[in-house]
């Protein structure tokens, strides 16, 4: 069963920038589609980004584009979300799955991360 593992994520202020990771126990980067998701207290998990391991251009939520940026180093086998000009509404536990059909549906994804907390503060 791979494993998918997320980190970086911490409390920052408004107007930070702030980078997440993921990597997996196999080979993740640049094999499997891989997103983003996050989920807020007290809301559903939304999609945030996704990158496809064939060179289709990444897919953005509308409340991220122009802020976050999907990328990854496949060498590092590593996945990576960058995040600027956070707000207090990008506050939310931030998870990244991956899997071989995946896109913006989270049913799509095979594997799961536990999860990292990115909070923003005023």
């Amino acid at each position: 069963q791979l494993q998918v593992v997320e980190s970086g994520g911490r409390s920052v202020q408004t107007g930070d920038s702030l980078r997440l990771s993921c990597t997996g126990s196999g080979q993740i980067a640049g094999s499997l589609n891989v997103g983003w998701f996050r989920q807020a207290p007290g809301k559903e998990r939304e999609f945030v980004a996704t990158l496809s391991n064939s060179g289709r251009a990444p897919e953005y939520s509308e409340s991220v584009k122009g802020r976050f940026t999907i990328s990854l180093d496949s060498h590092e086998n590593t996945v990576y979300l960058q995040m600027n000009s956070l707000n207090v509404e990008d506050t939310a536990v931030y998870y990244c799955a991956a899997g071989w059909s995946g896109w913006v549906r989270a049913g799509t994804y095979d594997y799961w991360g536990q999860g990292t907390q990115v909070t923003v503060s005023p």
